[in-house]
């Protein structure tokens, strides 16, 4: 079990990578070479069963801003020295027709708006907010690094039902664990990817020409739409709005300084749909 458990930490330190836009080491236990692939089939897939909105003033819009987003974080990283790090992304936006308040990102670059958020959204520039978040995610590697950590869960699992041989006990580890390691590991962890998508987010609209103050009104609107029904923030995969909207007050002066690096003094008109 010692030499499994020394395995274990050896793999895990060579499976890591470091993000270009927090400079921090992540864990990388699958390969983008892996993964892309398969996200890909699965977003294909995923588009022959739902009601893809094509060629409308929305649909456009959605594509026309997630091509800013993506030509903003190209900017950023070329600027940063990381040129070349999106060579085996391959962005793609789709507006599906849904009234759930969702958007996503797969790994790779592949992004979903459901019209559910737009009535939230309201404007052009709110739709940034939200693409930059979806696009940091994958810039950042979020999905990689959520598939390890539940590997890394379920070796934890492993090695524990492995070293304890009383049944009785046993049970009890594999009960306490699921619960312990979701809500005090698993938990925080997309707690935290959330916050960085947040930040990374309001700085890529920034670069794209959006106001990145409009983020923060956005989250302002998602929290009457919940109407309080949200689960407390230890208990949920997101930060609580309050904490979503105190963030990015605080990160979107920074986003405009940064976005002036660029030559971007100046931002979109805000203007409801």
């Amino acid at each position: 079990m010692k030499k499994i458990i020394a395995l274990s930490v050896f793999v895990f330190m060579l499976s890591c990578a470091t993000n270009p836009f927090t400079g921090k080491k992540t864990l990388a236990l699958i390969p983008n070479s892996q993964l892309f692939p398969t996200a890909f089939a699965q977003y294909d897939q995923f588009l022959t069963e739902n009601k893809v909105e094509t060629g409308t003033t929305r649909a456009n819009m959605i594509k026309r801003v997630g091509e800013r987003i993506a030509v903003a974080a190209e900017r950023w990283l070329d600027a940063n020295g990381k040129q070349g790090y999106l060579k085996d992304y391959k962005w793609e936006y789709n507006l599906v027709n849904d009234p759930t308040i969702n958007a996503w990102c797969m790994p790779g670059g592949k992004i979903v708006f459901y019209t559910g958020i737009l009535d939230v959204a309201e404007n052009e520039t709110a739709v940034a907010a939200i693409m930059g978040h979806e696009v940091a995610h994958a810039l950042a590697n979020h999905g990689q690094q959520r598939m390890s950590a539940g590997m890394v869960q379920q070796v934890g699992a492993l090695g524990g039902n492995i070293l304890i041989k009383d049944d009785k006990s046993r049970q009890a580890f594999n009960q306490y664990y699921g619960v312990g390691s979701t809500v005090l590991g698993i938990l925080p962890f997309s707690r935290k990817h959330e916050n960085e998508s947040d930040k990374i987010g309001v700085y890529l609209m920034a670069i794209a020409g959006y106001n990145p103050d409009e983020a923060a009104e956005l989250w302002k609107r998602m929290g009457a739409k919940s109407n309080g029904q949200a689960p407390p923030e230890f208990l949920s995969t997101h930060p609580a709005n309050e904490t979503r909207i105190k963030n990015l007050q605080a990160e979107s002066a920074l986003a405009k300084a940064e976005a002036r690096k660029f030559g971007v003094t100046s931002f979109r008109p805000i203007k409801n749909f």
